[in-house]
């Protein structure tokens, strides 16, 4: 039961930040409870997603319910609305059928995949750190509004969630960098990353999971755990995004991205 407990734990908590959750679980699992299954650490590390799942789900409830809205009356609905849509649409897809074939190849390549995740995740961090620079030198806010995301940006975040399943690599980590290195809001790219989260998690579940899954009362004490960490570990960075300057923001995210390279 203390495994499931600290492991719901770390899901809770990393998965929205910059580092690889899946990556910590595996850490956890080998080095803490002595585990060796590769295979169970890894559908083990995709339940858990299902507790931040459902953080994000009730957390975001407004918009998922807007977003919904939204599908069912397109044309009548608000433009920041049906382009947020169209968004998670084109970025899931992409990212899907991406993620897909990487773990296809992750199977052949292994241990070369890790390496070339971890070269990944540290180049962002060091694009971010040199965005953030630029930012604090400039001492404005310059960003773009929601409204102006375009076909582009739907391609390069489905990209950017797609190869976030080679080991090493966070997807939160992946999605956010990406959104604020095109200029997009903090607070928005937070939100949009958190909603990029929903239908990828709830589908990989569904595809890889639902035929060997066993439910028990371990799994729901780990699920419940992640809940509870996820949801508050939002809540903090969403009120963290309002009150920092937004150059400061990037920094902190590229300092964490660079030192998760190293883990």
């Amino acid at each position: 039961m203390i495994e499931e407990v600290v492991l719901g734990a770390i899901q809770g908590i990393a998965e929205w930040l910059p580092v690889s959750s899946e990556g910590l679980i595996a850490l956890a699992e080998i080095n803490i409870f002595k585990k060796t299954g590769i295979e169970d650490i890894i559908e083990l590390a995709l339940f858990l997603h299902l507790g931040t799942f459902l953080a994000a789900l009730i957390y975001l409830r407004k918009d998922v319910i807007t977003l919904i809205k939204t599908f069912f009356s397109y044309k009548s609905a608000e433009e920041k609305d049906r382009v947020t849509l169209k968004f998670l649409v084109i970025s899931t897809i992409i990212s899907g059928i991406l993620g897909f074939g990487l773990l296809k190849l992750l199977i052949q390549l292994g241990e070369q995949i890790e390496l070339s995740g971890k070269v990944i995740t540290g180049a962002i961090g060091l694009l971010l750190i040199g965005t953030a620079a630029l930012q604090i030198k400039r001492k404005e806010e310059a960003h773009r509004k929601v409204e102006e995301i375009n076909w582009k940006d739907s391609i390069a975040l489905g990209i950017a969630q797609g190869i976030a399943v080679l080991p090493g690599l966070s997807r939160s980590g992946l999605t956010i960098g990406a959104l604020l290195l095109r200029k997009i809001n903090d607070t928005d790219a937070l939100r949009l990353s958190f909603l990029m989260s929903l239908p990828i998690v709830l589908a990989g579940n569904i595809i890889l999971n639902i035929k060997s899954f066993v439910w028990s009362l371990e799994l729901f004490v780990g699920l419940l755990f992640s809940f509870l960490f996820g949801i508050v570990t939002i809540h903090i960075l969403l009120t963290l995004a309002r009150k920092v300057n937004l150059g400061y923001f990037i920094l902190i995210f590229g300092l964490i991205m660079i030192g998760a390279a190293f883990i």
